[in-house]
């Protein structure tokens, strides 16, 4: 047998628990280099161009903030539907909603109108109605509101003649209203049927 020149060396035959060493060293400098990150990054500029943030658009006017022109002799007024968004392209939505007299019974008429908030700070900034789409005294009822595409589309009950009872409306029209130059203008969205 022959023997070797260089002496035994321990490391030359991997036993496994200088692999299990070796992983747990590994991992422990890798754990130490994930704790040590560096600062965020703080860099500035001086005598350079300063951009604000965009301020965050108004929200919609709250129908709640507002006094609608209803003539209700003593009872309150009731907001029954609401939609929102930009109708005139400014960026800013307006709140568009039905509002009528609480009745005890039948079906009250519906005033549908337009909110916006005002211009300025404080009681200025407060909302407002800015224009009436459907007036309480065309005795119209509404059952649906919504604001798409910068037109305000709204189902109106109305009825026949003076006979027909206030609970049981016998017509039924869709309309919608658009926005153009300086007021809102009313189209037919679809034919009126009798309901």
């Amino acid at each position: 047998m022959q023997t070797s020149a260089v002496p035994d060396l321990a490391h030359t035959h991997a036993r496994p628990v200088h692999w299990l060493a070796t992983a747990a060293a590994t991992a422990a400098v890798v754990a130490a280099a994930g704790m040590l990150q560096p600062g965020s990054a703080t860099a500035s500029q001086t005598g350079g161009i300063r951009t604000a943030a965009a301020p965050a658009p108004a929200p919609a006017p709250d129908p709640a903030a507002v006094t609608y022109p209803l003539e209700c002799g003593g009872a309150p007024g009731v907001v029954a539907r609401r939609a929102t968004g930009d109708l005139d392209g400014d960026g800013r939505p307006e709140t568009v909603v039905a509002a009528h007299c609480r009745a005890g019974s039948g079906t009250p008429p519906s005033g549908v109108y337009v909110l916006a908030r005002g211009s300025g700070n404080g009681a200025a900034a407060a909302p407002r109605v800015v224009a009436t789409l459907v007036d309480p005294a065309e005795r119209r009822s509404v059952g649906g509101l919504a604001v798409r595409d910068g037109a305000v589309t709204a189902t109106l009950f109305g009825y026949s003649s003076p006979d027909v009872p206030s609970c049981c409306p016998d017509q039924r029209e869709t309309v919608k209203w658009r926005w153009e130059g300086d007021k809102f203008v009313r189209s037919a969205a679809a034919a009126a049927t009798g309901a």
